[in-house]
C-alpha cells in the first residue's frame, strides 16, 4: 500500500437493487440537449447535430434523497435524466456492441445553477460552475440491466410538489444510449464505473427550498428528492 501525504479520498459508490455490493463510480459524463423539445426550449436547433458532453464529478452523485439548495445562485433548475452505468470500458466501441458495456440504469437529476451557467455561456466559459457543484446529481439505486432489459422506450417524468413539470419518452432521445457510448469512446477511454446522464426532456424549471421533486422512469419506478 502506498503512503499518502493527506488522507486518500473515499471511493464514491452507489447502491444496487437486490445486491449488498455497491457500484464504484469512475467518471460522470452528461450529454447536452438530447431531446428535441428541450433543445428548442433552450433556444437551439433540434436537428441531429453531433452530440456534446460535459462532466460532473463522481462525488456530485448523491443517493440521499436530499438536495441542499446551493450557494451563489437564485435560479436552480431540475433536469430529470436516465443514468446509464457501465461495467466494461474501452475505446472505439461500435454501437452494435455498446450495450454489452451497460451494467444498469438509475433515476437521476442534473441539477443546474442556471444563472451561473447562462453567464458562463455568454462569456464562452466552461459550464462546471453551473453543473458540477456539490450534490448536483441526485440519483436512485441502480437497477441491473439483467433485470430491466434494455430501456430504449418508456415514460420519463418529473413532478414538483405533485404537479407534472417534465414528461417524455426514452424513445425521444436524439442520440440513443448505444450511440452515446460509441461516440464517447472515440474521444475517451471509457472504464468500468463510468456513468452517463443521457439528457432531459422539455419542461425544465426552477425549484425553491421546501419543494419536493418526484422522478419517474418506466421500468425503474419513482424516487423522491427533497429540496432543503
Amino acid at each position: 500500500m502506498p503512503k499518502y501525504v493527506i488522507e486518500a479520498p473515499q471511493i464514491v459508490s452507489l447502491p444496487i437493487v437486490g445486491n449488498d455490493a455497491a457500484f464504484p463510480v469512475h467518471r460522470v459524463y452528461c450529454i447536452g440537449r438530447n431531446y428535441a423539445a428541450h433543445a428548442i426550449e433552450m433556444g437551439h436547433d433540434p436537428d441531429r447535430e453531433p452530440p456534446f458532453f460535459f462532466q460532473k464529478n463522481p462525488d456530485n452523485l448523491d443517493p440521499s434523497g436530499e438536495f441542499p439548495y446551493p450557494p451563489r445562485s437564485s435560479d436552480v433548475h431540475y433536469e430529470v435524466e436516465l443514468a446509464v452505468m457501465l461495467h466494461k470500458g474501452g475505446t472505439n466501441i461500435s454501437p452494435d456492441n455498446a450495450m454489452e458495456h451497460v451494467y444498469g440504469y438509475a433515476l437521476s437529476l442534473d441539477m443546474t445553477r442556471r444563472d451561473l451557467q447562462a453567464n458562463a455561456k455568454k462569456m464562452g466559459r466552461p459550464w462546471e460552475i453551473g453543473k458540477a457543484f456539490e450534490r448536483s446529481a441526485p440519483v436512485g439505486p441502480i437497477h441491473p440491466i439483467s433485470e430491466t432489459g434494455s430501456l430504449d422506450q418508456g415514460r420519463i417524468a418529473l413532478k414538483v410538489n405533485g404537479e407534472t413539470k417534465q414528461e417524455g419518452d426514452l424513445n425521444q432521445l436524439i442520440w440513443k444510449v448505444p450511440e452515446m457510448i460509441s461516440y464517447l469512446s472515440e474521444y475517451f477511454e471509457l472504464a468500468p464505473g463510468d456513468v452517463i446522464l443521457s439528457g432531459t426532456p422539455a419542461g425544465v424549471g426552477p425549484i425553491q427550498k421546501g419543494d419536493v421533486m418526484e422522478l419517474f422512469i418506466e421500468g425503474l419506478g419513482s424516487m423522491q428528492v427533497n429540496v432543503t
